[in-house]
């Protein structure tokens, strides 16, 4: 049964690093969460270490430098960054898809498409229209506000050229601030109702987890899953990767899942409950907002 904690403090001497998401628990996607960067620098000051594990679909260094600057994030509240994005770069490069891709995203997605050096052999990676396409990568909707029903006919054509997509983002929604996104998850999770075939990398997924892991290892860090804890909102996403990976997991009942669970200062207690059983989830922990 779910255990509902009233901070980080209060069950982080069980784990010695933390597998901690980004959108809706240190930032609200306008701005840094206070009580968020405190608990994680607290954590941090007495030795835990903090992998941001984010399925945000830019380059690890694209999300270091919005964390600075766009969110106002302390440097000091992490130790190393893994990201949807660098998980699904690799396998771009590697071929998943083909060498000529139709790109679904926006102008900011650019960085995506960067060579990446760690691959050995890339393909050429070329961006095409659908017609000449051999794959889709998906960083995102065209219009993150606009109706997914909109790309309807380039997705029906994409499933009778027999293309596959590559999802750089499995997240269905992201709340920025008050307004709430659609993200590259909703694009892939429509086209697979359509009949087509999505690749996903980031959570719930296991290629973040082992980029997450490999990250750590970088950094002479050998901690056992049995020690990590992984910090989100999404249900889906973060609890449901988790439990995959056999983690312990703080659900972050604030965020997403705001006004289901009834979340003030904490979750009510009922709500939570009643969520959990329909959403068939079992996080260890539940927090209303990381702190």
């Amino acid at each position: 049964m779910t255990r509902i904690v009233q901070s980080l403090a209060e069950i982080s001497s069980n784990y010695d690093a933390l597998f901690c998401d980004l959108w809706g628990c240190v930032h609200d996607g306008i701005k840094v969460l206070p009580e968020a960067a405190k608990a994680l620098q607290a954590y941090r000051a007495q030795g835990g270490f903090v992998v941001l594990v984010t399925n945000s679909p830019r380059p690890r260094a694209g999300v270091h430098k919005q964390l600075l600057e766009q969110f106002e994030v302390p440097e000091d509240c992490w130790d190393v960054i893994a990201t949807s994005g660098d998980s699904a770069r690799a396998a771009m490069f590697t071929g998943a898809v083909g060498e000529k891709v139709y790109h679904i995203g926006t102008k900011w997605d650019e960085p995506f498409f960067e060579p990446l050096k760690v691959i050995e052999n890339p393909v050429d990676v070329q961006r095409v229209e659908l017609k000449d396409a051999e794959g889709i990568v998906c960083t995102g909707p065209f219009d993150p506000m606009a109706d997914i029903e909109d790309l309807r006919p380039q997705l029906m054509l994409a499933k009778q050229m027999g293309l596959k997509l590559l999802c750089a983002n499995p997240d269905i929604v992201v709340d920025r601030g008050e307004t709430r996104e659609w993200c590259a998850g909703a694009v892939a999770k429509f086209y697979t109702e359509l009949g087509g075939e999505s690749l996903y990398f980031g959570k719930p997924h296991p290629p973040i987890y082992d980029l997450a892991r490999r990250r750590m290892a970088a950094m002479e860090k050998d901690i056992p899953d049995s020690n990590i804890l992984a910090v989100g909102d999404g249900i889906l996403t973060d609890i449901a990767g988790a439990m995959g990976e056999g983690i312990d997991s703080l659900f972050i009942t604030g965020g997403l899942a705001r006004d289901i669970t009834k979340t003030s200062h904490q979750p009510d207690a009922d709500a939570l409950t009643s969520y959990l059983d329909e959403e068939k989830s079992n996080p260890t922990y539940a927090i209303g907002y990381l702190r």
